[in-house]
């Protein structure tokens, strides 16, 4: 009679051991370099530090003129928050970037940040620029909520009125008739 071969295979585990020797040989030591540094990540480039945006503030309302640095804060502010997920697909972002920047200078001559205030002028001045985006998408949803009325109303007489006086406007077909030369011909109410 043959053995029956069970379903599970054999498993044949092998341990290795290892013999200790008596005395191994000691090894010399050997002087490692150091790690080299980790280089620091470099700041974004839509970062801006709001102990610097405060101090430039600061300057500015002291002065009255705009630095150049002052100038590259509020537009790094406006940059960043276009590539927002929320902002970075519309078509008319630059629109919207500008609105923001006239939006901040416009603070800022205004004077409307409060320097002596603990509140941190990059959250404020992004607020302005997220309002002034908002503001923006709403304008443009306005003006095509216009066209498209003015065009279905436009499109509307069109084919009203053409359907008494010239057959050159086209008007939904009742059915379709088809000759033995391949040609189709329209049957409409107007006739």
């Amino acid at each position: 009679m043959a053995k029956k071969k069970s379903d599970k295979p054999d498993k044949k585990v092998k341990t290795v051991v290892k013999e200790k020797t008596e005395k191994e040989p000691v090894k010399e030591k050997v002087e490692k370099k150091p790690a080299p540094k980790k280089k620091k990540k470099k700041k974004s480039v839509h970062y801006v530090n709001s102990k610097e945006l405060r101090a430039e503030i600061t300057l500015y309302y002291e002065t009255e003129k705009c630095t150049h640095q002052l100038g590259t804060m509020i537009n790094k502010i406006a940059e960043g928050l276009s590539f927002a997920p929320n902002f970075i697909n519309y078509s008319y972002k630059d629109e919207m970037v500008g609105d923001a920047k006239l939006k901040m200078f416009s603070a800022l001559l205004g004077k409307k940040f409060n320097i002596d205030s603990e509140y941190n002028p990059f959250s404020y001045f992004t607020t302005i620029a997220f309002n002034a985006f908002i503001n923006r998408i709403k304008k443009e949803k306005r003006q095509h909520d216009t066209i498209t009325r003015y065009k279905e109303k436009v499109y509307d007489e069109l084919l009203n009125a053409g359907e008494e006086d010239s057959p050159n406007i086209y008007t939904r077909p009742n059915s379709v008739d088809d000759d033995d030369d391949g040609s189709i011909y329209y049957e409409t109410d107007a006739e």
